[in-house]
This record gives C-alpha cells, sequence and structure tokens, in this order.
C-alpha cells in the first residue's frame, strides 16, 4: 500500500460542496489509512480541508509553500511539518520527491499546472508515480475528453496513465493496489 500522496488542488471551495465534502472525506481516509499527505501548505479552500480532516484525524501532513503565497494562500501553522521554499518550481519538485502516488482533486489553474507536468513527468519517465485524478461531480469530464482528443489526433508519445476515481473511498481502494 502507499504510505505517503501528493495532493495538488484548489484553495479556494469552488462553488459546488461536494467538491469539500469529498476533500474532507478524503482527509479522514487517508489519515486512517495511514497514508501521509504531502500539499502546498496552505489552510484555505478544499487545500486547507483535506490537510485539516486529515489532522483532526490523527493523520501527518506534510505543507510545502512557496514564500510569496505564505499570506495568500493562507499558510498553515498545525502541520505536521511546513516547509517555506522560493519558489513554484521548488515547491513541485519537494513534493514530488516526497511522495509514491499523486493525487489530483478540483481546483485552478496551479492545480491544472501541477497536473500537466506530473503526467509529462511520467511519459518522459523522470517518475513513475500512479496518479489518480478525483472527478468529483464530473468536474473533470471535458478535460478527460480533451486528453483522449489529444490521443486520437496524434499529440501524445503514449496514452496518459491517469487512473481516473469518482469518489475519495475509490482512491483508496486504488492506493491499496500494488500495481495498476
Amino acid at each position: 500500500m502507499i504510505s505517503s500522496v501528493a495532493i495538488f488542488c484548489g484553495s479556494q471551495n469552488g462553488k459546488n460542496p461536494i467538491y469539500l465534502q469529498h476533500a474532507k472525506t478524503l482527509g479522514t481516509l487517508l489519515a486512517q489509512n495511514n497514508i501521509h499527505i504531502v500539499y502546498g501548505g496552505g489552510n484555505a479552500g478544499i487545500m486547507g480541508a483535506i490537510a485539516n480532516s486529515c489532522l483532526d484525524n490523527g493523520g501527518q501532513v506534510t505543507g510545502i509553500i512557496p514564500r510569496m503565497l505564505v499570506e495568500k494562500e493562507h499558510a498553515h501553522t498545525q502541520l505536521s511539518q511546513i516547509h517555506i521554499v522560493e519558489d513554484m518550481h521548488t515547491r513541485k519538485q519537494m513534493m514530488y520527491s516526497l511522495c509514491e502516488a499523486i493525487l489530483i482533486l478540483p481546483g485552478g489553474n496551479g492545480t491544472l499546472d501541477e497536473m500537466f507536468e506530473t503526467i509529462t513527468w511520467n511519459v518522459l519517465n523522470i517518475h513513475n508515480k500512479r496518479i489518480i485524478l478525483l472527478n468529483t461531480a464530473g468536474f473533470y469530464d471535458a478535460l478527460i475528453k480533451h486528453m483522449e482528443i489529444m490521443r486520437q489526433e496524434g499529440f501524445l508519445y503514449t496514452p496518459n496513465k491517469v487512473i481516473l476515481c469518482n469518489s475519495p473511498e475509490e482512491i483508496i481502494e486504488r492506493l491499496k493496489l500494488t500495481r495498476d
């Protein structure tokens, strides 16, 4: 079973309450399964919700936040461990190095940047970490369709190895598998 995950997600709650609910449920399930969270270090939005839920249930959470975002994303002060780094590139690289798998929840531009960099690194064999996309309430349906179009139109060297899940419980089941 995977023992640590990097989580990329929004620093806002989004409009549909299910985004926040899924984040809280996932945080609880990760704590209950002794899976360490490595995330962006903020205490806002679903990013903060997943960290707080994990901590409230006895889990371990490491935050990695660029100095420029300490105030904007309200750096979390109750984490198991926090690293304040110089820039976004250092943040992402450190998050990748501290995890065994990557979880993508709903989010905005930053989340998409992190997701596509992770996918690209997998394709280039920079790492070979499991990437799981939580498609809460169909949030990523259009993006999934576009990724299929990229494949059909010959713009991908290999298919993107992204595991799609529709619930936090499904993510936990996928993390328990030794190979996908």
